[in-house]
């Protein structure tokens, strides 16, 4: 008996205690309404955004390539913007390729998951081919000009590919002017 009456004591108190925090508080549901809107913090789209292509492949040889970028985002639909590439490519005992440039770009999202580019690349190219029956080197520059289509993973992340409007079979640096493409950004 006295153990249920020690029970019924204390919670009388707490429900007296925090009814009592409402009862007798001098903030109103209008100022506790007030004091929220106050704290919000509305989040704007950052305008800049910095985003890294990459490329890592070891099927017949070594190929490791880098294009950081940096976008200015003009609506929600456009941005514009630059980068920088650099590439390794090596085929043990044959060539290697060395290869460094920049590109500007131009996007476009006609809706959300979708986006389009347009890209313009110039990459001075370095290659050295040490073969039993050929010694030589070749430095020249190369142009790019891509269109391409891809897929929104996510906001930050994007898959596809483009097609290189200035490949020339035997000359360009690309194998292929189908190039695919993922672009991860920050």
């Amino acid at each position: 008996m006295n153990n249920q009456l020690s029970v019924f004591k204390i919670t009388l108190c707490l429900f007296l205690f925090i009814s009592s925090t409402y009862v007798f508080s001098q903030t109103s549901k209008d100022n506790i309404t007030q004091k929220v809107a106050d704290t919000t913090v509305i989040k704007k789209p950052e305008k800049l955004k910095f985003g890294c292509g990459f490329g890592l492949n070891f099927v017949g040889g070594t190929n490791i390539s880098v294009s950081p970028n940096l976008t200015h985002t003009i609506s929600d639909k456009i941005a514009v913007g630059g980068g920088l590439q650099g590439s390794y490519a090596a085929i043990k005992n044959l060539q290697n390729t060395t290869t460094f440039g920049a590109n500007v770009l131009g996007r476009y999202n006609p809706v959300k998951k979708i986006t389009t580019l347009l890209e313009f690349s110039e990459l001075r190219v370095s290659t050295k081919k040490d073969s039993p029956t050929e010694k030589s080197t070749y430095n020249y520059w190369d142009s790019a000009l891509f269109v391409g289509a891809g897929y929104n993973v996510t906001s930050k992340i994007s898959f596809g590919a483009k097609y290189n409007f200035l490949y020339k079979e035997g000359k360009s640096v690309y194998t292929s002017p189908v190039i695919p493409f993922v672009n991860i950004s920050f």
